[in-house]
């Protein structure tokens, strides 16, 4: 018969030796302050400029490009009016030593099919592309030369999500490798509604980049 004065065992953290206990709450310490650092950036980035972002702002930006970066545009007074499709094509080394282009794979229509019907589609389904094509317009003009100190990172993060989706889409085919890649933009007007007398051009708009190489490393698909 069970003693009722006597304590049950220990369950969680305190079931573990004393050292490992420590293990533990060290790691609980870690990922505590990392979370309070990052919603410390985070607020920092979206926040009116002041005295901190101004004498912190490269350690911010930093911290929060390319990955973290917030883009508040839909409250905006003039949301956007366009669909803008990420597009892309390959010169691919095939398995005989051969060499081919492929036809243009439309990326965000992928990305648009994962979507639909998804009741908890993921967050690179729905923002990787996009916001990595966000983020070169926003650091190259409009002859697709880098305009500020992040250009060469934008094209190297867009570059490898790109390479990263033809290899899972097996466009280099068995034994192949990709070679270099060319990115356009296909820009489309939201049709208006019906009520409206706004006239629009249909017509689509595209913005094609340079063909760029693949770095070795990159060939299949890889970012080591």
């Amino acid at each position: 018969m069970d003693d009722p004065g006597r304590p049950g065992p220990r369950t969680g953290v305190a079931a573990l030796s004393p050292r490992y206990q420590i293990g533990a709450a060290l790691a609980l310490a870690v990922v505590a302050v990392t979370v309070c650092v990052h919603v410390g950036m985070v607020f920092l980035h979206v926040a009116p400029s002041n005295t901190v972002t101004k004498a912190h702002g490269r350690a911010i930006d930093e911290w929060i490009y390319p990955e973290f970066e917030q883009n508040w545009k839909l409250f905006a007074p003039n949301p956007l009016q366009q669909n803008i499709a990420v597009q892309v094509r390959a010169q691919v080394r095939t398995a005989d030593g051969g060499s081919r282009t492929t036809g243009w794979y439309d990326l965000s229509a992928q990305d648009g099919r994962a979507i639909d019907g998804n009741l908890l589609p993921s967050h690179t389904q729905q923002n990787e592309l996009r916001r990595a094509w966000d983020f070169f317009t926003a650091t190259h003009g409009n002859d697709n030369r880098p305009v500020g100190l992040r250009g060469a990172l934008s094209e190297t993060y867009l570059r490898r999500i790109v390479v990263l989706r033809l290899e899972r889409g097996g466009a280099a085919g068995d034994g192949g490798a990709v070679e270099r890649i060319q990115i356009r933009s296909r820009t489309t007007n939201v049709t208006p509604p019906p009520w409206s007398t706004e006239k629009v051009s249909m017509s689509p708009v595209y913005r094609e980049l340079s063909w760029w190489s693949v770095p070795g490393d990159e060939t299949e698909g890889g970012t080591r």
